[in-house]
C-alpha cells in the first residue's frame, strides 16, 4: 500500500501538474477576472518552476558536501540509476553518476566491495532487476565476484536499508560502510540507513545538481529541466517528513 501510494505522490508533486491544473480552471472559468488570476498564478508557477537559479539555490542548500577520505570494507550503491531498455542491458538516467563513481571508488581503493541495492521500482508490470542487471555490467568490466554483493528485493530507499543491513549483518556485521546515493537524496538516506545499521554512517554525494557557478542566462531564462529538478526535491522533502514522522 505504501509503495502505490508513493507512485502517486511522485506523480502529485511534478510543477507541470500544477501548471496545467491552473491553465484548465483559467479556461474553463467563467468569470473574466477570476480567468485572469489564474492565468497570472500559472505564469509565476511557470517562472518559478522553470527558473535554473532557483532550484539550484534550493539545492545548494539541500545538496550534502564529500566526506573525509578513507577506506571502506563495503560501499551501498543505491538504486534508482538505470532506466528500461528494449535490449535487456544495463542502461542509466541521469543519476548514473552513482554507478560511475561507485566503479571509481572501488578502482582507487576507497571500497573493498560494491554492495548493490536495488530491485524493481515498477507499479505495475514487470522489468529487469536493476541490481541483475548492474552485477552482469560490473562482471563485463573484470570486477569479480568476490568484490560485488547484491540485494535485489528493494523498491524503495527504506527497502534499500533494510536488506542492506540484513545482508551486511550477515556477512561481515562490523564493516566500514559507504553509502553512495545522489548528493540530494543524502539527507533522507542518512536518517534511514543510520536507523536501519544502528550506527551512524559516512555518505558519498554523486549527480549534484546545485552549481557553484550560475550564469546569467539561469536567472531570467526558462528551462524545462528545472521542473524535473523541482519535482526530485520536492519528493526529498515530503518523503523525509514522512519518514520523520513514521520513525
Amino acid at each position: 500500500m505504501t509503495f502505490v501510494i508513493s507512485k502517486i505522490l511522485i506523480f502529485i508533486l511534478q510543477p507541470i501538474i500544477w501548471i496545467f491544473l491552473t491553465l484548465l480552471f483559467a479556461v474553463f472559468s467563467k468569470k473574466q477576472e477570476r480567468r485572469k488570476k489564474f492565468l497570472i498564478i500559472a505564469t509565476v508557477l511557470f517562472f518559478v518552476f522553470s527558473n535554473r537559479f532557483l532550484v539550484g539555490k534550493a539545492y545548494n542548500f539541500y545538496e550534502a558536501s564529500y566526506p573525509v577520505k578513507k577506506q571502506y570494507d563495503i560501499g551501498i550503491l543505491l538504486g534508482g540509476f538505470s532506466k528500461s531498455t528494449q535490449g535487456g542491458q544495463l542502461a542509466v538516467n541521469e543519476r548514473g553518476d552513482r554507478l560511475i563513481q561507485t566503479i571509481n571508488l572501488l578502482k582507487n581503493g576507497t571500497i573493498k566491495k560494491i554492495l548493490v541495492s536495488g530491485g524493481s521500482g515498477k507499479l505495475v508490470g514487470t522489468e529487469a532487476i536493476e541490481a541483475d542487471l548492474t552485477l552482469t555490467y560490473l562482471k563485463s568490466l573484470g570486477i569479480p565476484d568476490s568484490s560485488i554483493l547484491i540485494e535485489n528485493r528493494s523498491k524503495n530507499t527504506i527497502e534499500n536499508a533494510k536488506y542492506s543491513a540484513e545482508l551486511v549483518n550477515k556477512n561481515k556485521p562490523n564493516a566500514s560502510m559507504l553509502v553512495i546515493t545522489s548528493a540530494w537524496h543524502i539527507p533522507r538516506s542518512k536518517m534511514i540507513f543510520d536507523k536501519a545499521f544502528n550506527r551512524k554512517l559516512d555518505y558519498y554525494p554523486t549527480d549534484y545538481i546545485g552549481k557553484k557557478n550560475y550564469d546569467i542566462s539561469d536567472y531570467y531564462l526558462p528551462d524545462a529541466g528545472s521542473l524535473g529538478y523541482w519535482q526530485f526535491i520536492l519528493k526529498e522533502w515530503v518523503g523525509l517528513i514522512v519518514d520523520r514522522i513514521r520513525s
